[in-house]
C-alpha cells in the first residue's frame, strides 16, 4: 500500500517476511554482536551511549514511550559512524595477523609488534563526514594513513575534523555515490585498501563487518529498554542511506524477536529514496537514485543500496517512508526544544529525521492514515536513534536558530 500526503511518501511492505523466511540472518545473532560489542570496550574512550526517555513528548504524541538512542556521544566523535569503520578496520587486520574475531582487540592492534609485522597501511574511503571521520580516527589509533574522499558541497567542519586527525581529505565535484568510485579505483591504483559500507559484486566482506560494529548500539538499547522494564520496543524508526545501518540493527531485531518483530520503519530523503524506490518494485529488485542527491540530510544522501543490506530490509521492514527536508528540521528542533521534564538531545540533520517523520505522524492530521497502518497508538513503545551531533555547526545553527527548511502545517 503506497500513500502520498503533501510531499511524504508511504509505503506498506506487502513483501514482509518471518524470520526464517527471507534474507538470512546469521551476522546479526547475539554472539555476532557480542564479539563486535567486546571489540568496542577494549577502546579507553568507550562508553554506553544515552538512551534518552522523552516522557513529555511521549504524552504530546499520545503514545506510550519515546526513547532516543544519543549517539553523539559515541568515542567523542559526534556520531555512531565510528563503530562500523573502527571493526571492519580492525577484523581485516585480525585475518592478518590470524587472530579469530572474538580475540582482536585495540591494544593488540596498535601495538608496537603489531604494526612491526603489518608494516604501513593506508585505509581509502568516501564520505559525507562522519563515516570517513571514524575511519580516519581509527586509522590514527592504529598509527596507520588515511585518505578520504568527500562529495561536493561538503561541510568544511567535516572537512577539518577529518583532516585533524592526520588524514588526506579531499574533497570532489562528485555525488556520494561517484566519491565512492573515485575513492575505489584510487585504492586499486595505489594498494590502498577500501573502507567502504555499501557493497557491490567482489566488495562484500568488509560492508558486512561494517555492519556488525553498528550492533553495538542496539545490543546497548535493547538492554538500556530491558532496564526500564519494557522487553522490546513496538515500532522502531532507522534512518537510512545505502541501508548499512538500518539492515544491522533491522538484522539484530529480526533475529532477537524472531516471533514477535517491532514494526521497522524505514525513512530517506526524497531526493536520495533508493530503498524507497527499491520497495516500490515489483520483484523487490534494486534501484537506484541518480543525480546530485541534495538535500539537508548529508548523512542520507546516496543513491544505491548495499547489496548486503537490501535483502534485510526488503524482507524485514514493515514499511518505508521517503520525506522532505523540512521533516529532519522539524525533528533538529524539536530535540534541541524539548517539553518541560524532558532532556534536550542536540541531533544533526540526519540524526533527526526519525523524529521528524514522528512527529509529521502522530501532531499531523496529514498523518492520520500512517499511523493507523503502522498502528501506533497509547501502546506503543517507539525507539529512535540520533545518529549525530551537530557535526556542521553551521548548518544547525541555521535550522535550529535561524528556522531553515522551515514548512508550516
Amino acid at each position: 500500500m503506497e500513500v502520498h500526503v503533501e510531499s511524504v511518501k508511504f509505503l506498506k511492505n506487502i513483501r514482509l517476511k518471518k524470520n526464517g523466511e527471507g534474507a538470512r540472518l546469521d551476522d546479526f545473532s547475539e554472539s555476532e554482536a557480542n564479539n563486535v560489542l567486546n571489540f568496542h570496550e577494549s577502546f579507553k574512550e568507550y562508553a554506553v551511549t544515552p538512551l534518552v526517555e522523552l516522557n513529555s513528548l511521549a504524552s504530546y504524541y499520545g503514545v506510550g514511550g519515546i526513547y532516543v538512542k544519543d549517539e553523539s556521544k559515541r568515542f567523542g566523535l559526534n556520531a555512531f559512524k565510528v563503530l562500523g569503520g573502527s571493526y571492519a578496520m580492525g577484523r581485516l587486520l585480525a585475518e592478518k595477523l590470524e587472530v579469530s574475531a572474538d580475540k582482536v582487540t585495540s591494544e593488540k592492534l596498535r601495538s608496537d609488534e603489531t604494526r612491526k609485522k603489518l608494516g604501513e597501511i593506508t585505509f581509502a574511503t568516501a564520505t559525507d563526514g562522519n563515516h570517513g571521520r571514524g575511519v580516519a580516527w581509527t586509522a590514527q589509533q592504529l598509527g596507520q594513513k588515511a585518505e578520504v574522499y568527500m562529495p561536493k558541497g561538503a561541510a568544511k567542519e567535516r572537512v577539518d575534523n577529518i583532516t585533524a586527525t592526520g588524514a588526506t581529505c579531499t574533497v570532489t565535484d562528485l555525488n556520494y555515490d561517484d566519491a565512492v568510485r573515485l575513492a575505489n579505483s584510487t585504492a586499486e591504483k595505489n594498494g590502498w585498501i577500501m573502507v567502504q559500507d555499501t557493497a557491490w559484486e567482489g566488495y562484500e566482506d568488509i560492508p558486512r563487518w561494517i555492519m556488525q560494529g553498528y550492533m553495538t548500539l542496539i545490543i546497548e538499547a535493547v538492554s538500556q529498554l530491558r532496564d526500564k522494564g519494557i522487553d522490546r520496543p513496538t515500532h522502531v524508526f532507522l534512518q537510512a542511506g545505502v541501508g548499512s545501518f538500518a539492515g544491522a540493527v533491522l538484522g539484530f531485531l529480526a533475529k532477537t524477536y524472531p516471533d514477535n518483530l517491532p514494526v521497522v520503519t524505514i525513512v530517506e530523503p526524497d531526493k536520495a529514496d533508493c530503498i524507497y524506490q527499491s520497495m516500490l518494485t515489483s520483484d523487490g529488485s534494486v534501484q537506484a537514485v541518480k543525480g546530485d542527491l541534495d538535500t539537508l540530510m548529508a548523512g542520507l544522501a546516496c543513491g544505491e543500496p548495499s547489496t548486503i543490506s537490501w535483502g534485510v530490509l526488503r524482507d524485514y521492514a514493515a514499511a518505508s517512508i521517503s520525506c522532505p527536508d523540512y521533516i529532519a528540521a522539524n525533528g533538529m528542533r524539536i530535540l534541541s526544544s524539548p517539553s518541560e521534564g524532558d532532556e534536550r538531545i542536540i541531533s544533526g540533520e540526519s540524526g533527526a529525521a526519525t523524529c521528524g517523520i514522528v512527529d509529521y505522524i502522530m501532531a499531523n492530521p496529514n498523518g492520520e492514515t500512517i499511523k493507523k497502518e503502522l498502528g501506533l497508538d497509547e501502546n506503543s513503545e517507539i525507539l529512535l536513534i540520533s545518529t549525530e551531533g551537530d557535526t556542521s555547526p553551521e548548518i544547525y545553527r541555521d535550522v535550529v536558530w535561524y528556522g531553515r527548511n522551515t514548512h508550516k502545517k
